[in-house]
């Protein structure tokens, strides 16, 4: 049995108002995607990294491997038209008849806590389709049905992590405009999600906000 992280990584960096994709932005000296990859590494060193990266930034990043000298071993597929095909290339490079737990990340969430990772891969043995997810600490505007009781919602982040089977056997699917993370895509398959507690630091780098928290969580 061998488990598998697909680490997804397509950003352009627009809402970051940078040039240069927003997984390539260094924190505390080191590029964002280096340090998401590093994370799961000191997870496991025997989980298998698969970064799915578009064809048009391979190069830079492998400038940059150089430049940091990142030698952590992974595989590398390339970027689809949208997350759920980025997703099925990744899943492309896993053997059909592999047993195990794959997850899917974002390479923007740098800081998943090691005991989130392992709780998530630990759930799925069983469990077959687990997410993590937060409170929402703050009240809920609905913006024509008013306020909704924060109580009722979670904020959902990554990994998402599935029995191989299933999640290879869910994005066989039909791409549907619906699927806005792999859970909707195994749930739209049919298989319930299991909800586990995740860590508030787990944010996801997209603005020049999320970066200044980034530099302050890597101090």
């Amino acid at each position: 049995m061998t488990d598998y992280i697909i680490i997804v990584a397509g950003g352009k960096g627009l809402r970051m108002g940078s040039d240069i994709p927003k997984q390539f932005l260094p924190i505390g000296g080191k590029p964002v995607l280096m340090r998401t990859i590093e994370r799961f590494h000191h997870f496991s060193e025997a989980l298998q990294i698969i970064l799915v990266l578009p064809k048009a930034q391979q190069t830079y990043w492998h400038e940059l491997c150089g430049q940091y000298q990142f030698d952590v071993p992974y595989m590398l597929a390339d970027g689809g038209e949208t997350r759920f095909h980025s997703v099925q290339h990744g899943l492309a490079l896993i053997p059909d008849d592999a047993q195990g737990v794959v997850g899917v990340h974002d390479g923007v969430r740098p800081f998943p806590a090691i005991d989130v990772i392992r709780r998530c891969y630990d759930t799925a043995r069983t469990a077959k389709a687990v997410i993590p997810v937060t409170p929402v600490v703050e009240t809920l505007r609905h913006i024509t049905e008013g306020t909704k009781p924060r109580g009722d919602y979670r904020l959902v982040q990554t990994p998402q992590t599935f029995d191989i089977q299933l999640l290879k056997a869910a994005n066989r699917q039909p791409f549907s405009e619906a699927f806005t993370d792999d859970a909707s895509v195994v749930e739209s398959y049919g298989h319930a999600i299991t909800m586990v507690e995740g860590n508030r630091e787990n944010i996801k780098i997209t603005t020049p906000f999320d970066l200044a928290i980034a530099e302050t969580l890597c101090r």
